[in-house]
């Protein structure tokens, strides 16, 4: 049974698509779902490709109770930005390599995937539609989740028989609001990831089960939890939905992605404008008594963009790093969004803009 892909009375209420600025008050705004006017929808049969797509009323969808997507968690997620230059123009920070990473999921998957080109468009409709929803310059930003999921039902394991590619957006602010830096502390009941599994792609089911490490951390004060991989328990692995980078001196040191890492677009380009910075960057296994003896320790992330961690314990073990204005986290973060927001020149050919 295909998804209802219309809007419902109760989501329809929560937009007002009457042009004019929405009610949002922009400076309290955090990291929380503000619905907008509409969302982009496709679908398609195993097998098959996806024809074009259309706008639709940002709604509710109903899906069968045996779709792949709720009985075997057949579904992926993405998540990038739209952002509103001083002049009023949007940009979009590097839109293709979520469409890779998509496509390369969905493959792990057994899904049919947008062809980049889809996927962009797809994104740039939906923020084209939602314009008026995008924070004004140095406000905040316009949050995109692309969705990609085995809407079809099937009683049976496997490959869901018909798909859905869904995109919609949300304002938002800050992801951390309020904090400077971030305080972790070391997992050692659950692992987030292991080799051969899916660590290494933006499926849904990897969410999930950071829940509980994440609940009880928040409850010790914490902000954050810091994985260890699973096969030795001596290596870090990322955060719930964050990489990690240490600083010692001028080397900027981060986990190999492996299968078990995200491979995330902002943990890319960061590695990138840190070594046009002159810094040395490397991608080997962290031992965790390294980490904990680093100068300095930042997370990336499309939602958390570079964040300082302020501190990581560890069995009792607290170690501080560096927060101050100088860090190489703030100058990596400055270059980053000073790009992302067109402050300053794009030499990196990263920004799409949308009109």
């Amino acid at each position: 049974m295909a998804p209802s892909l219309k809007s419902t009375p109760e989501a329809d209420g929560n937009s007002n698509n009457d042009g004019k600025s929405p009610d949002v008050n922009w400076e309290e705004m955090g990291f929380s779902l503000i619905p907008t006017d509409y969302m982009y929808v496709m679908k398609c049969a195993i097998g098959e490709n996806f024809p074009q797509g259309s706008l639709i009323p940002y709604g509710n969808i109903e899906l069968s109770p045996c779709s792949g997507i709720l009985n075997y968690g057949q579904g992926l997620f993405e998540g990038l930005k739209a952002y509103r230059k001083e002049d009023g123009r949007i940009l979009l920070f590097r839109p293709d390599q979520n469409a890779l990473r998509m496509k390369s999921g969905a493959e792990r998957l057994c899904m049919p995937s947008p062809s980049t080109e889809q996927f962009v468009d797809a994104v740039k409709q939906t923020v084209l539609a939602n314009e008026r929803w995008v924070p004004p310059f140095g406000k905040g930003s316009l949050y995109v989740r692309p969705l990609l999921m085995g809407s079809g039902g099937s009683l049976g394991l496997g490959p869901a028989p018909e798909y859905t590619f869904l995109v919609y957006a949300s304002p938002v602010g800050s992801y951390h609001k309020g904090l400077k830096s971030l305080n972790l502390v070391v997992e050692e009941k659950h692992h987030r990831a292991s080799h051969g599994g899916t660590g290494g792609i933006k499926t849904v089911a990897n969410y999930s089960p950071v829940l509980n490490a994440l609940t009880r951390a928040k409850a010790q004060g914490f902000c954050e939890v810091l994985f260890l991989d699973a096969a030795t328990g001596k290596y870090i692995d990322e955060a719930s939905a964050c990489n990690i980078f240490s600083v010692k001196g001028n080397s900027i040191i981060t986990p190999p992605t492996h299968g078990t890492i995200l491979p995330g677009v902002t943990r890319k380009s960061i590695i990138e404008i840190a070594q046009t910075l002159g810094y040395q960057v490397e991608e080997r296994p962290v031992a965790l008594d390294e980490l904990l003896d680093a100068d300095e320790a930042f997370c990336t992330g499309t939602a958390v963009v570079v964040t300082s961690i302020g501190s990581v314990t560890h069995q009792g073990r607290r170690a501080e790093y560096k927060t101050q204005a100088d860090t190489v986290c703030q100058k990596l973060r400055e270059t980053l969004t000073g790009i992302q927001m067109g402050r300053l020149e794009d030499t990196m050919g990263w920004m799409v803009e949308v009109n």
